[in-house]
């Protein structure tokens, strides 16, 4: 996956902005000012980063040794996904949307209402 499908399948998330905190080296993709993926730009291939359901990210690591603990993140609740293609790309849309609806349940309701 190309970096430039990558950042309009996170763009097409309601409310969603990439930012360059890190510097140009990370592409970071929020809602409301959280942070729901990231991008290592200076890997290849491309690493992703998302939010995750702890139980779901122990079961996809035990299964694809492209899914790993988050890097630089907590390892509980952040996987960091290499994009090798070795993980179905269906899993890893579902993986992105996941990582959105978590961060947008963790937002105060008036900045859920606003994404409606």
């Amino acid at each position: 996956m190309t970096y430039a499908v990558l950042a309009e399948l996170l763009l097409s998330h309601k409310g969603a902005v990439e930012d360059y905190p890190f510097g140009p080296q990370a592409a970071v993709f929020k809602v409301a000012g959280k942070m729901f993926a990231l991008v290592a730009l200076d890997e290849a291939p491309l690493r992703l980063t998302l939010k995750c359901d702890p139980v779901e990210a122990d079961f996809f690591r035990s299964i694809y040794t492209a899914i790993r603990p988050g890097y630089h993140m907590n390892k509980q609740h952040w996987s960091t996904i290499t994009l090798d293609g070795s993980v179905p790309q269906e899993l890893l849309l579902k993986m992105i949307n996941s990582s959105y609806a978590l961060v947008v349940k963790g937002l105060r309701k008036s900045e859920r209402e606003q994404l409606r």
